[in-house]
């Protein structure tokens, strides 16, 4: 039987001692590389983690590559391997003579969630190492495109003594709440509109006519028919004064017998297949697969409203022209507590919107946007810019200045991001200072370019 390391047997009661002179700097969103590279002295362990669904292989280095730890550290995901690798880091930062450890691990899946949390409870700090990183700089040792669980923890690590990590933002409380729960909200507006989809599907084959009745598939007096009646000959068999005797005991008023006699039109002239029992209950299952996530979407709304009122400053990002639940409960979701901010090109940065420059030598590309970020922010800045672009005047005025102004002027989407980045900066100036959404000086800076 293999015999587990000497390190497995300290108990966490006993390892205080050696939790004192493992410290960590704290760092702050605007840490440049050079800062972060300061962090790593002659005193830090760097400890590479590969992470994996069921067990993590970990290797440690120094400040300038030399690798202390013999072989890679194997510990499985549950709360006894990560009290042995936290030991097995210990006792490599006491035997070198070090006072610092950074634990770095490429945020890959959902797998390293459960660490994070282990660490940030043990007063262990992480950082992550961005994965495209990894994938490009991995072949500088070998020159292979190997990927193994011995060469993916040291590429990780060496990417760290080279200030190229990041600290992780977990967010706590109330926002983690509101992340959770915008999260699903997402989730189940995805899988309706699959649902929807294959209801359209079924109709496009056993009732296309349905559509010249009703415009939408899901429309309630329509799904109620096809309840009792899902194939056109079904509907012909109930006919006009079942359909109409239906409503009437639901107590639905828009539907009225003219509606009736279209629907059982369509069913007369309908050109679909013939169904059998198992087309009826296809049908019968994805409406019933609808009116659940209907539920569950409108139930998680309603938490999301209730979070929203327990956040400060929420309420006044909810008075702004064209902004909503949605968009203010998904900008707080994915951007979080502002106080970690000290300028909004932060969250710009964070959501992807930062403007690279392509050139090279005499040759001048054409700039865009990073989306290197949060992927949901950026869809919920861009949803936010096309409603206020509609609803807002002050973003109205700017998109009309940003696409007809005579120096280079911006096509739809470029006017779109810039409107984006402009909201950024009045959400984080309303959070920081607390202040309301005042007309006069969003239009200021319009205002001097007109002026000009």
């Amino acid at each position: 039987m293999k015999q587990k390391a000497p390190y497995s047997r300290m108990k966490i009661a006993d390892r205080p001692k050696l939790a004192k002179i493992i410290i960590l700097e704290g760092a702050k969103m605007n840490d440049t590389q050079n800062k972060k590279i300061a962090q790593v002295t002659d005193k830090t362990l760097v400890v590479g983690v590969d992470i994996g669904s069921d067990k993590h292989y970990a290797r440690a280095i120094l400040a300038r590559g030399f690798e202390v730890s013999k072989k890679p550290f194997e510990f499985a995901n549950t709360r006894d391997g990560f009290d042995r690798f936290v030991n097995w880091s210990f006792h490599l930062a006491v035997e070198n003579h070090l006072t610092k450890i950074f634990v770095a691990l490429e945020p890959t899946g959902h797998y390293w969630f459960i660490l994070a949390d282990y660490l940030r409870d043990h007063d262990v700090k992480l950082v992550l190492v961005a994965p495209q990183h990894v994938k490009h700089s991995k072949e500088m040792d070998d020159n292979t495109q190997t990927k193994n669980d011995r060469k993916d923890p040291l590429v990780i690590a060496k990417l760290v003594t080279e200030g190229r990590y990041m600290f992780p933002y977990i967010p706590e409380d109330i926002y983690a709440e509101l992340r959770v729960a915008f999260n699903r909200r997402c989730d189940l507006v995805e899988a309706l509109s699959r649902n929807e989809n294959r209801m359209i599907r079924w109709f496009d084959i056993y009732f296309p006519e349905y559509k010249e009745v009703y415009g939408k598939a899901n429309a309630i007096s329509g799904l109620m028919i096809l309840m009792r009646a899902p194939l056109p000959s079904d509907i012909l068999t109930l006919g006009v004064e079942g359909i109409c005797q239906t409503w009437r005991e639901a107590k639905i008023r828009a539907a009225g017998i003219n509606r009736a006699k279209k629907l059982v039109a369509a069913a007369e002239r309908s050109i679909g297949r013939k169904g059998c029992e198992a087309v009826r209950q296809e049908l019968w299952q994805l409406m019933e697969e609808h009116d659940l996530l209907s539920r569950q979407l409108s139930n998680m709304m309603q938490i999301i409203t209730e979070l929203l009122a327990r956040i400060p400053g929420a309420e006044r990002l909810l008075n702004v022209p064209g902004a909503g639940v949605i968009t203010v409960a998904g900008f707080l979701s994915e951007v979080g507590d502002i106080s970690r901010f000290t300028d909004p090109k932060q969250i710009q940065k964070l959501a992807g919107l930062a403007i690279v420059e392509n050139s090279s030598g005499k040759r001048k590309g054409l700039s865009g946007i990073s989306r290197r970020g949060r992927k949901r922010l950026r869809w919920v800045l861009f949803q936010l810019a096309r409603c206020m672009v509609k609803s807002n005047k002050e973003m109205k005025a700017y998109h009309l200045y940003y696409t007809t102004r005579k120096d280079n002027p911006l096509k739809k989407m470029q006017s779109l991001m810039a409107i984006a980045g402009k909201i950024i900066r009045i959400f984080f100036g309303m959070l920081k200072n607390g202040t309301e959404y005042d007309p006069a000086i969003v239009m200021r800076d319009l205002n001097k370019a007109t002026a000009a």
